[in-house]
């Protein structure tokens, strides 16, 4: 590689000091970097050829990489890995890529499931290599190199596995059919289904006896309807936020009987503050724009109990007929399927190249992986980590078939947004950070950018331009059943109900905000 000399009169160019030809010396660190990126484009570049030269009837000759789940983490790889000489097979139990960061836009009618989805299929169509299979992986078995689904058995040579997360009840698996969380579109339409059934049972319901009746947005005269989300991470700040923009903003002058402006929305945290992976500031910050949006947040106390319509914090019954959950995520079973040390969550303790201990070729990334960064402390389970460990792990692979020597999996922190509501956010960027209306427009760019197709993003990003402008929510469709568990029924003495909903007034002591992963304490069951 030949070095070119920096022009006559130039500065800044060189940090050492000139050779013995008056050649100015490079930069060490920018010529290491240099290097390394040469290195993995030279490899990448010949694999490639090698690909392209290869006929691909022989396509059952080349080695073989079974990827589980196509989520974001399993998507980049499979992406990456296609231009590699070796046939992959992508195995998920969906036939479509949700953009989890907006499910949340769905469950509050804000978007429609189409347009932050894609199928599997579509995505990988340019690749000849790439077969997609409609399965559920249930088990392996490693040391004769095979995956077992329910209805196959699936050879490879490498084994990326991506099966990412599901929600986590601490041990009270019975609260699930209650509080539904927020993990797939299935959860986000059955979310959609009970946030816009209660306003309309309550409309059926609040009929006025007489001309002197208040309106409310409760089921009953005088009680107003109430929302309860339990957890004040990303999921449970956005899911509260925009509640409240649709309660008090997008069904106004839409209803007769009730005034659904009443609505009361309530966050509840076992924590001290919201958005606990931010800064102590943004987590202020944050709070203090979910109060504006009309949201009560009550931080530092447990949830402990929940029933039909009502969720307990310590000893207070809160009286709630749609719940929702944005506590905790645990880990995909899978994980204990693999038969190596996980942690409590039920991540997989990985290697620092990402595979798992006894195994070399079998890599395990995303959500389902635990490894912690170069400060000791655990990657999150966002996006962001499982892209680059999906893009690092084809890069291992691609060292594998050259053979070149491994590298150690290195995350690199490009900042963290959550959104709020309407014109609200926090951002933190290093030692950089934002909050407000700056914040949620960076949060809008990033998030159009990512989601996958053309159609997608220009759909989106008309749909949020005319929801600022109109307040409107273009989904607001109930499908499905037009009950609702927990819904209080009359008793017929004058339009009381058996579930008593809590005053405004009422000294009730609750809480509101938390983490996705740290989202609510719980008293732990018995052993």
């Amino acid at each position: 590689m030949e070095r070119r000399a920096s022009p006559p009169g130039r500065r800044g160019h060189s940090s050492g000091r000139a050779g013995r030809t008056g050649t100015p010396s490079f930069n060490a660190t920018a010529h290491t970097k240099a290097a390394k990126v040469f290195d993995r484009t030279s490899i990448l570049m010949n694999l490639y050829s090698r690909a392209n030269e290869q006929d691909p009837m022989t396509n059952k000759s080349r080695p073989k990489v079974v990827i589980v789940g196509a989520g974001f983490g399993g998507l980049t790889a499979a992406r990456r890995i296609a231009r590699l000489p070796v046939q992959v097979t992508v195995v998920d139990r969906k036939n479509h890529h949700t953009f989890q960061p907006l499910l949340y836009q769905v469950a509050t009618a804000g978007l429609s499931p189409g347009e932050i989805a894609a199928p599997i299929r579509w995505i990988l169509r340019s690749h000849s290599n790439v077969e997609v299979l409609l399965e559920e992986v249930v088990d392996f078995n490693l040391e004769q190199k095979k995956v077992i689904t329910k209805e196959q058995v699936l050879e490879y040579d490498f084994l990326i596995i991506a099966s990412g997360a599901t929600h986590a009840y601490f041990g009270h698996d019975e609260w699930e059919p209650l509080a539904p969380g927020l993990k797939t579109i299935e959860d986000a339409l059955e979310i959609r289904r009970r946030v816009l059934l209660a306003f309309e049972l309550a409309e059926r319901q609040n009929e006025p006896q007489n001309d002197h009746q208040n309106k409310t947005a409760g089921g009953q005269t005088g009680l107003p309807l109430q929302f309860a989300v339990i957890g004040g991470g990303p999921t449970g700040v956005e899911l509260a936020g925009t509640l409240a923009e649709i309660a008090h903003h997008a069904m106004n002058h839409e209803f007769r009987n009730i005034d659904p402006r009443q609505t009361r929305i309530l966050l509840i945290e076992g924590g001290p503050r919201v958005l606990a992976a931010y800064s102590e500031e943004l987590s202020r910050k944050a709070e203090d724009q979910l109060r504006r949006l009309g949201v009560e947040v009550r931080t530092s106390h447990m949830v402990t109990r929940i029933e039909p319509g009502a969720v307990w914090v310590g000893d207070e019954k809160i009286a709630a007929p749609v719940i929702l959950w944005a506590a905790g995520v645990a880990a995909s079973p899978l994980g204990r399927k693999l038969g190596v040390p996980i942690d409590r969550a039920g991540r997989v303790l990985v290697q620092p190249d990402l595979s798992i201990p006894g195994h070399p070729k079998v890599f395990v990334i995303g959500d389902l992986a635990a490894l912690n960064d170069e400060n000791g402390k655990m990657l999150p389970g966002v996006a962001p980590v499982a892209i680059q460990q999906g893009d690092w792990v084809a890069d291992t692979i691609a060292r594998d078939l050259e053979n070149q020597p491994r590298r150690n999996f290195r995350y690199h922190d490009k900042g963290s947004l959550a959104t709020i509501g309407r014109a609200a956010a926090v951002a933190q960027f290093g030692k950089f950070e934002l909050s407000g209306y700056l914040a949620w427009l960076a949060w809008l760019f990033i998030h159009i950018l990512f989601l996958i197709g053309f159609r997608n993003r220009l759909i989106v990003m008309i749909q949020w331009a005319w929801s600022y402008l109109t307040y409107e929510r273009g989904a607001r469709l109930i499908t499905g059943s037009d009950e609702l568990l927990g819904w209080p029924q009359p008793q017929g003495n004058g339009g009381a109900t058996g579930v008593s909903p809590v005053h405004p007034g009422a000294d009730a002591r609750l809480s509101a905000s938390t983490s996705d992963a740290a989202a609510v304490t719980v008293t732990p069951p018995p052993h």
